[in-house]
């Protein structure tokens, strides 16, 4: 399927979906929105791209509550001065590839061309704000269809959007930055050393025909929400917020981004309270970011003291090791999360591993809830064939079958703030 065919169906079943929250019908939804679909685009257009991080870390579960809410952030998309021959791309993207759904593909947003009017020009524009921040909307409710995060892969997407753009070209970035995969991968980052930092940068900027750089030469480029997660995730203080802010806009100008053209909003995000009201998303895996917290405990537990082959019910007899371990969790007093990390041995069904070692995680996360632990402070994630069990577990010296008992675990890492 073609891309501009799939961003056409994301659009039409997102735009059922809002008018059914409003009361509307889809018509009446996109109101005021139809002279910029009708709208030819000069052939001198400045052109506005927004990308919208749809992956784990910006996302508060499968009901929506708890989302990173960039209302806030975009405001007026169009300047109330000036700003006026422009075409708007908006999409979502996640996953290893960065692949982005396109919810709005160079729409006119030319108010002053769409009536002779003054009046009326200044009527389209505010429906012209007000239709884009609809449609941003829409893109926050796309699910990715892959694991992982690469914020780099997602910028080179949505600057394909500008071949072709004699005008100014903008690209809007609405992520927290936390990259999970790639050269910029931050799984593991301390997020407080400028050599780290610059570091990245060198790597990132160094990998010739490989380079994952996009090419942003020409570009105007603002991140917004760097360092503000969904609720239940990992989250960044003040100092790692700025951290973030000088990795990418160093990652902006090595891409061939003008010094000055790579700007960080500093305006404050906010998060959705409940939920879309949608059916229940079941969002992609993804490693989590720890910000290089320093009180971390992790937890090995023995997939077959847990389950019986095959299976993700919980043996009875495990229930008094996983009860001790839900009262030393819920009395970690600077508790900041627990994640439940499930593996299988590659004995398995290659097709299988993934389901059954997140039907395993979560089965271990629902009993820590049961127990006391804050259902919002536990997050599962099924890793599917383990890469290996830890040296501190077996040893070097440990059997085929003592490796094989440990991949077949789960792990439990509470982690402090």
């Amino acid at each position: 399927m073609s891309a501009l065919r799939r961003a056409a169906g994301v659009l039409g079943a997102l735009t059922v979906v809002l008018g059914g929250l409003t009361g509307c019908s889809a018509d009446d939804a996109r109101a005021g929105c139809t002279w910029m679909d009708d709208q030819s685009v000069a052939d001198d257009a400045d052109a506005t791209v927004v990308l919208v991080d749809g992956t784990t870390s910006t996302r508060g579960g499968a009901t929506g509550a708890g989302d990173v809410d960039y209302g806030p952030l975009i405001g007026d998309l169009l300047d109330k001065e000036g700003r006026s021959n422009q075409v708007v791309s908006i999409g979502t993207f996640g996953g290893a590839d960065g692949e982005v759904e396109w919810t709005v593909q160079r729409r006119s947003a030319d108010w002053r061309r769409s009536n002779d009017n003054t009046s009326n020009q200044e009527d389209n524009r505010q429906d012209a704000n007000r239709c884009l921040r609809d449609d941003v909307a829409a893109a926050r409710q796309v699910v990715p269809a892959g694991r992982g995060t690469d914020v780099l892969a997602g910028l080179a997407a949505g600057a394909e959007m500008f071949d072709g753009v004699r005008g100014e070209r903008r690209l809007l970035v609405l992520s927290d930055g936390l990259s999970t995969t790639g050269c910029a991968d931050l799984t593991n980052a301390r997020f407080g050393s400028a050599q780290e930092l610059r570091s990245i940068v060198s790597v990132c900027g160094t990998q010739g025909e490989f380079g994952e750089l996009p090419d942003l030469d020409g570009v105007r480029v603002t991140f917004m929400g760097l360092g503000h997660s969904a609720g239940g995730q990992p989250s960044a203080d003040s100092a790692r917020r700025t951290w973030l802010g000088r990795l990418w806009t160093a990652l902006c100008e090595r891409a061939g981004a003008a010094r000055g053209s790579c700007a960080v909003s500093r305006a404050p995000v906010g998060r959705t309270e409940t939920s879309d009201g949608g059916a229940a998303r079941s969002l992609p895996d993804d490693a989590a970011v720890s910000f290089g917290e320093q009180d971390v405990r992790t937890y090995t537990l023995s997939g077959a003291a847990l389950f019986a082959t095959d299976s993700a019910r919980l043996r009875d007899a495990a229930g008094p090791a996983l009860v001790d371990l839900a009262v030393t969790v819920r009395t970690t007093s600077s508790l900041d999360r627990v994640e439940v990390r499930g593996y299988v041995d590659p004995r398995g069904s290659r097709a299988n591993d993934r389901a059954l070692s997140r039907a395993r995680a979560d089965a271990v996360a629902a009993e820590l809830v049961a127990h006391g632990v804050p259902a919002d402070r536990v997050k599962a994630y099924g890793e599917g064939v383990s890469p290996g069990c830890p040296e501190d577990v077996t040893g070097t010296s440990g059997t085929r079958e003592q490796r094989l008992q440990c991949d077949r675990r789960v792990d439990v890492k509470i982690v402090g703030k």
